[in-house]
């Protein structure tokens, strides 16, 4: 487990391009690999999902768009040659741009998008409460919808979750440590959520 203390930091990417299919996180953590086969080799490296909108011909990267890596600082050197490539992704070219180091900070509110677990809420509501415990974290939970990332050759299913009411260094350890599997596909990294509202 990733202490509370250890160095991590999210590494982040200009990116533009086209469009992605709505589970574009397999291929995408595919490329990243290609290119930087280190990242395969830390089970810490974990891919903050992209922001994105929906369109007829799937989901469209938008101008100012990032791609953030949360990664031991240790990898930040290595993986920063990721900048000024160009990736193939599901069908689409993606030009990555200049890239930065931004520090993780504290927030009393974090918000995943999806986290793994239990098919039934009130017992994936008891893992995420277990694992808390375990980590010596402290925190409210609001479970939100549940979501399914499937691209016909693998699926992973998980709900979204926003912890609130944390302390802030147990902020920073949810944050380092993340919840559940498949960090690499953008599950179980928490990023700040500052409205409680609309869950996703």
């Amino acid at each position: 487990m990733t202490s509370p203390h250890a160095e991590m930091i999210d590494l982040v990417f200009e990116i533009s391009g086209g469009t992605l299919p709505i589970a574009y996180h397999y291929e995408l953590w595919d490329e990243l690999t290609r290119l930087v086969p280190q990242l395969g080799e830390c089970e810490e490296v974990g891919v903050i999902p992209l922001r994105m909108a929906s369109s007829n011909e799937g989901m469209l990267i938008p101008k100012r768009a990032k791609l953030a890596l949360r990664l031991p600082l240790e990898l930040a050197d290595i993986v920063s040659a990721l900048a000024q490539k160009q990736m193939q992704v599901a069908n689409s070219e993606l030009q990555l741009g200049s890239c930065k180091t931004r520090p993780i900070q504290h927030y009393p509110t974090l918000h995943a998008h999806l986290v793994t677990g239990a098919d039934d809420e009130l017992s994936f509501i008891e893992e995420v409460s277990s694992a808390l415990a375990a980590m010596g974290v402290e925190a409210k939970l609001i479970c939100g919808q549940r979501h399914t990332l499937a691209n016909g050759e693998r699926t992973i299913s998980g709900y979204s979750l926003v912890l609130h009411d944390l302390n802030p260094e147990d902020s920073l350890r949810v944050q380092y440590t993340g919840l559940g599997k498949e960090r690499r596909f953008g599950c179980g990294i928490f990023v700040p959520y500052k409205v409680i509202s609309g869950l996703e």
